[in-house]
């Protein structure tokens, strides 16, 4: 079976405490109970989450929808990026399986960055790293107005925003998310495609400006 594997990279800075990372921990409980509906999603789609503050963490390795457990999530620290796309790189080499002329490996996986500020260490080497694994899109969110669109921007093309990083727009941001992993586990399994970009996904909502 090739997976569909996908990475929530979230900020679990100082900034996130209270409503944020509530919003943060409830969004990936709403996320994992819609995707178990789906069928294409739960024959292909594994999830991780790597948390990031003053380092980065997986907190879940690439884990099946059914068996998929959340934790508790903490915000303290201050925004380690860098080291989250470092460790992220590292995973996508250990955790999915490559093609080889025996066999087809995984699907290129779905990257999703969400942060509420800017990076406090050299995120420009954790990039030089990411930039050299392949995925199927990657999307970062800023989160409220403290987050730099300018760095987002040179991680990936795919960049959206909310203006506010509350319950209801994050909750939003991960309904989204959803229906972008639902859409890209039905296009693998029935066409054999993968989706490249936004153009591609479903609208985001009124929430989520998507950054040009």
């Amino acid at each position: 079976m090739r997976r569909l594997p996908v990475y929530l990279l979230l900020d679990t800075s100082g900034s996130m405490s209270g409503e944020p990372i509530e919003a943060v921990k409830n969004g990936v409980q709403v996320m994992i109970s819609s995707l178990r509906q789906n069928p294409q999603a739960i024959e292909t789609a594994f999830i991780s989450v790597i948390t990031f503050d003053t380092t980065a963490q997986q907190v879940i390795p690439l884990t099946d929808l059914a068996s998929f457990q959340m934790v508790d999530l903490k915000a303290t620290g201050v925004t380690a990026l860098g080291d989250a796309l470092k460790l992220v790189s590292n995973k996508i080499d250990n955790e999915v399986a490559k093609t080889t002329t025996e066999q087809k490996g995984d699907w290129k996986p779905l990257v999703f960055i969400m942060t509420d500020g800017i990076p406090t260490d050299n995120w420009q080497a954790g990039l030089n790293e990411f930039k050299q694994r392949k995925t199927a899109f990657t999307v970062a969110c800023a989160a409220g107005s403290g987050a730099d669109t300018n760095i987002l921007k040179q991680i990936t093309e795919n960049v959206v925003s909310l203006d506010t990083a509350d319950s209801a727009s994050i909750s939003k941001f991960f309904l989204w998310v959803t229906a972008s992993i639902g859409v890209s586990s039905t296009r693998v399994e029935d066409s054999g495609k993968e989706v490249t970009g936004l153009n591609e996904l479903p609208p985001p909502p009124d929430e989520l400006n998507i950054v040009v």
